[in-house]
């Protein structure tokens, strides 16, 4: 499988050139960045035949099979669509999109063909909510509320490397939209009712820097999700599953109980990296030539919890 990654320098962009690199037979072929220099070292550092600053350049590749976007998030729609619409296969970061609209534009596309389309909820992907997955799927656990906490110390422009952004992040649309899947992929349903609140917005970034949300599906199981921007400390997403049958506590790819002790989940997966999993299924889903778990035409449900979310925090 020949891969060309959009947006490989980036900091997600070098999570999914590792995570290629430790897939048997696929391979990162051509690279996309911003400035050309810099994408020429970083292609010849990583060992890859061809980079460029023109999308288009890579998309019309016939050594390219499909693309994988870390792109800032503004630009994920429209380049879904383009690699679509030039028969290449595509994954995106999320979110797909940051409108409803967008999102339902994506969608459309991927229905006139037959190509993978996928969205990057890594959150299904990590050994430790798998582990809850398959208990709930086995009928050993019902969630009853998720208490999540998405926290970071980001009051400049920087991503998660501390370099200067080109673009701006958002609470909702890009980290909120993690939760917002995983919530309704545990508990099998979509949310029914909503609501969200959102503190002062940044003078310079132009974007809210706290927001509370709490999610409600028909079965009766609540989500509360706390986010910052604010928070001077270790950050990261926390969840807390709280359940019929047990409490668990989920640290990045690391399960716990309700009493701190580590579960072995060394069993579930072929790889403890959530974004090496999340990245095989999109591949074996090409080779098999199936619907991946996280298509568009899933990830359009938590893009549409997310539209009602922005509604409760205009009103």
């Amino acid at each position: 499988m020949r891969i060309c990654i959009a947006g490989a320098s980036g900091a997600f962009g070098m999570k999914h050139m590792d995570a290629i690199a430790a897939i048997e037979g696929a391979e990162v072929v051509s690279v996309v960045g911003t400035k050309i220099d810099a994408i020429k070292a970083f292609a010849e550092e990583r060992g890859v035949p061809h980079y460029t600053t023109d999308f288009a350049e890579s998309l019309a590749r016939d050594d390219v099979d499909a693309v994988i976007l870390a792109t800032p998030t503004q630009m994920h729609a429209a380049q879904t669509i383009q690699c679509l619409e030039a028969g290449k296969h595509v994954m995106s970061e999320i979110p797909m999109a940051d409108s409803i609209e967008d999102a339902r534009r994506v969608v459309e596309a991927h229905k006139k063909t037959n190509l993978v389309a996928m969205a990057g909820h890594t959150r299904r992907f990590n050994p430790s909510h798998q582990w809850i997955h398959n208990k709930i799927k086995a009928g050993e656990l019902t969630v009853q509320q998720m208490d999540v906490q998405t926290y970071f110390f980001r009051r400049s422009n920087k991503n998660a490397l501390g370099k200067a952004r080109s673009w701006t992040d958002h609470l909702l649309w890009h980290h909120a939209c993690h939760t917002v899947d995983l919530f309704q992929y545990q508990t099998g349903e979509t949310a029914s009712k909503v609501q969200a609140l959102q503190g002062p917005i940044h003078p310079e970034l132009g974007i809210a820097m706290d927001m509370s949300i709490g999610m409600k599906v028909p079965n009766g199981a609540i989500c509360t999700l706390s986010l910052s921007f604010n928070n001077d400390g270790p950050f990261g997403t926390f969840f807390r599953y709280i359940c019929d049958n047990g409490t668990y506590l989920a640290r990045y790819d690391d399960l716990y109980d309700g009493n701190d002790n580590k579960i072995d989940l060394s069993g579930v997966a072929v790889s403890n990296n959530g974004i090496e999993l999340q990245d095989r299924e999109f591949i074996a889903a090409i080779q098999e030539g199936r619907t991946p778990n996280s298509c568009v035409t899933q990830a359009i449900e938590a893009m549409e919890t997310l539209n009602r979310l922005e509604e409760c925090l205009e009103d």
